[in-house]
């Protein structure tokens, strides 16, 4: 596994460190999870929860506060109630807190039965676990399973972060992002931000859960220290178009 905090811009610490599945020596997670098979599916879900967990508490994260969280396939899962004994077993076994624990759900991912996803859904936050958005607006459903599953957290996809102060379409829709999830009672964090250009427009929309490459790479076997970028202060700021009628992209 290799970590990677989700970093809470306005209190300047780490709100979550999202565990990302490596090889035994540091392999891309595409090499791994190429190998992934619908006959080695459940067993590679499952193995990667308790070395999530069981990394985390070696490393020393219960002691940060920050979360944990983890990816999972609900393709892998065949009972929410069952599927869950071992990762509850692990995190009792290392004394790692039940409901510190967030899992990711890709929207890139197919739902193939939402009614199956739904009941892990209910199931896991029935538990205390919190359930994440991973990849919004990048996949199959968008809004569609927004509106029929709940969630905790919406993870924005970086398609939508990058470069997003010279992209007026995009700023609007992620300030409008940040209206819906607070309307949810959802936590709303944006994925990918590698610059200070995105940091300053995202946090004009509201936005202070990030998670990118400005802040920390991922670290394998380890937890990185994460760095904020220093803010500067410029004469001028993006401005949304006040009326339909108005001319995109203008500059105040």
């Amino acid at each position: 596994m290799a970590f990677q905090p989700i970093v809470d811009v306005n209190a300047e610490e780490v709100f979550a460190y999202e565990a990302l599945v490596r090889g035994p020596e540091g392999q891309s997670a595409g090499s791994v999870l190429g190998q992934v098979t619908a006959e080695n599916r459940y067993a590679f879900d499952q193995g990667c929860r308790v070395q999530a967990i069981t990394l985390a508490a070696k490393l020393g994260l219960v002691d940060t506060g920050a979360r944990l969280s983890i990816n999972f396939m609900p393709g892998a899962v065949y009972s929410a109630s069952a599927c869950i004994q071992l990762t509850l077993k692990t995190a009792r076994q290392v004394n790692f807190p039940a409901e510190r624990l967030i899992f990711e759900f890709v929207e890139s991912e197919e739902v193939v039965d939402p009614s199956h996803l739904l009941g892990i859904i209910e199931e896991y936050r029935r538990r205390g676990f919190l359930v994440a958005l991973d990849d919004f607006g990048a996949g199959f459903s968008g809004l569609n399973l927004l509106a029929d599953l709940p969630t905790d957290v919406i993870k924005l996809d970086m398609a939508l972060t990058r470069n997003i102060a010279r992209r007026p379409a995009a700023h609007a829709i992620v300030r409008s992002m940040v209206d819906l999830a607070k309307t949810l009672g959802s936590y709303l964090v944006a994925e990918g931000v590698e610059t200070l250009e995105e940091y300053e427009a995202l946090r004009d929309c509201g936005i202070h859960l990030m998670q990118g490459y400005l802040f920390a790479k991922p670290a394998f076997e380890a937890l990185p220290e994460f760095t904020l970028p220093r803010v500067l202060k410029t004469e001028t700021a993006y401005r949304i178009p006040s009326t339909p009628r108005e001319l995109p992209g203008v500059l105040a």
